[in-house]
């Protein structure tokens, strides 16, 4: 027989899963492999591809200013020059973006 402490364990666990599914999202991995090559990898934008397109400095004052919503919204749907990601990436993969550029600053 199974005893209580045992079962809200399992239930516990069970519930839980899902939450921390895409945990595991590394936005650090995604950004180098999306966002760098014209982002630069400090964010800073001083790439070829960057000053060709004079994406803004991800480290500035006026992006960090930004919401999260926003910064999502602008990965997902693109801006400008910027191609649009949500057919590319999970919301996931979105939201660890958006958590790696809050680092940037």
């Amino acid at each position: 027989m199974i005893n209580r402490r045992s079962l809200v364990a399992a239930v516990l666990v069970i519930v839980a899963l899902p939450l921390f599914a895409d945990a595991g999202v590394d936005g650090a991995a995604l950004y180098k492999s999306k966002c760098a090559m014209c982002h630069g990898p400090d964010g800073a934008g001083q790439t070829p591809s960057g000053k060709a397109m004079k994406v803004r400095d991800l480290r500035s004052a006026e992006v960090q200013k930004m919401t999260d919503k926003e910064l999502n919204a602008i990965i997902a749907d693109g801006k400008g020059k910027m191609p649009a990601y949500k057919a590319k990436m999970s919301q996931a993969d979105i939201d660890a973006l958006v958590t790696f550029i809050r680092q940037l600053k």
